[in-house]
């Protein structure tokens, strides 16, 4: 594949970097007039300017050429945080929070993740199969080309194993990355003690999980728990935690989200690769993520829909912290749009529009342990990539809820898996 004549190719970094930080976001590394190539196997295998990718491929064949004359190139986005795969919709409960219901108080009264549980157990496994992709397709035309995708709604073994089977379907069958998580500990089931739940998941699930990556049926990467007052505590987390990393996982979980609980400095100091929500973090929380490395994956949907207060992004960026993105795409929050992510972290969190992009590109790959791969345009990673209607990538954060009409191809490995049937018939402003 030949992408030729970008207006502007944003590399996003290019020196191999794992992560951003807030003075590389403020780098963020552009070329003009440039094109790029992808070979056969998927992978980038040059970027520069136009005339000399010209020159150094004038013998080549292209499978696919595109002209980006007057258009922009970025990376395919990546989506650090979501629950995709339920039955069960919580539209009603939209009407209940308007009316000034809170979070826990829909959660007491039957509805929230239980209700979503009921429905997603009574779903065989290919009704699931069929809406997640669905729900992974919008999300890819609307630029995400590598997602995390948690179970959690099935809260017993076999319901939990159910969700992981679809999404390892996914995973094998659709062209779009997907980072697994397992999160059997996101609620405590109806009839069940957090102490009760925790020794299951900690003696069943998770021995049961190690038995089937091993055998090579499911591929999961990561653990996570909603480690929160009510739901499990700082000490059934840990204990969660310490299980999953010891069968090989990532440590990648909800934490300090509507109560101060110290998750933050329980994850810095268990090594997890990521924290989300923190909108309740403390600074000694945000002052170790930033000793230990750890992410934090912000989700200013969730803020935004429940009326909580904004996760403090600039306190982290300024104490060094590896801020990323997710749409947190779940019944209760119902978004699949990350290019309407970062224009509400700009707005209501105060990112720039850099450090928005390079949140939801290689921090974001970065908190799924992937930055190596994903999350920039460099030699030798994935050729996952967008191209825009327009001639300043900035387009894509400032049209809030506009890349229906800016997004002209999504491509994953070289190959276009979403092209706009209006591309090149009209202008994007």
């Amino acid at each position: 594949l030949l992408l030729e004549n970008a207006q502007q190719l944003v590399l996003v970094c290019g020196r191999g970097e794992e992560y951003l930080l807030r003075d590389g976001c403020a780098r963020l590394a552009v070329l003009r007039d440039a094109s790029l190539v992808v070979g056969l196997d998927g992978r980038i295998k040059a970027v520069g300017q136009a005339d000399v990718i010209r020159q150094q491929f004038s013998g080549a064949m292209f499978e696919r050429r595109i002209d980006c004359s007057g258009k922009c190139v970025l990376p395919g986005l990546v989506d650090a945080h979501t629950h995709p795969v339920w039955a069960g919709d919580r539209v009603h409960e939209f009407a209940m929070k308007l009316a000034g219901a809170s979070y826990m108080e829909i959660h007491q009264a039957g509805g929230g993740i239980h209700f979503t549980v009921e429905h997603t157990r009574k779903a065989t496994e290919e009704e699931l199969f069929s809406t997640f992709k669905h729900r992974l397709a919008r999300m890819q035309r609307a630029g995400s080309t590598l997602v995390e995708c948690k179970s959690g709604y099935g809260l017993n073994l076999e319901a939990e194993l159910k969700m992981l089977r679809v999404i390892e379907r996914a995973q094998r069958s659709l062209d779009i990355g997907i980072s697994s998580t397992y999160c059997g500990a996101h609620s405590v089931p109806k009839g069940k003690t957090a102490a009760e739940a925790t020794d299951d998941i900690v003696k069943n699930h998770l021995p049961k999980l190690r038995e089937l990556k091993q055998s090579g049926e499911i591929h999961v990467n990561n653990i996570d728990v909603f480690c929160e007052k009510g739901v499990f505590d700082l000490e059934s987390t840990r204990r969660i935690l310490q299980a999953g990393k010891d069968i090989g996982l990532q440590i990648n979980f909800h934490g300090d989200e509507l109560h101060p609980m110290r998750s933050a400095e329980l994850g810095a100091e268990l090594g997890a690769r990521a924290i989300s929500h923190l909108e309740e973090v403390s600074d000694e929380g945000i002052a170790a993520m930033a000793r230990a490395k750890c992410a934090a994956v912000l989700l200013p949907t969730t803020a935004y829909m429940l009326r909580l207060k904004q996760p403090r992004a600039r306190k982290m960026l300024e104490e060094g912290v590896i801020v990323a993105l997710g749409s947190d795409f779940n019944p209760n929050a119902y978004c699949l749009s990350m290019p309407m992510v970062m224009h509400l972290a700009c707005v209501n969190m105060k990112m720039s529009m850099n450090e928005a992009l390079a949140a939801a590109t290689i921090n974001a790959a970065y908190a799924l342990g992937k930055s190596d791969t994903h999350g920039s345009i460099e030699t030798g990673k994935q050729g996952d990539l967008l191209v825009i209607n327009s001639s300043r990538w900035e387009h894509l954060i400032y049209q809030f809820g506009g890349h229906d009409s800016l997004i002209d191809y999504v491509i994953v490995k070289g190959k276009v898996v979403y092209q706009n049937e209006r591309c090149g018939t009209m202008s994007s402003y």
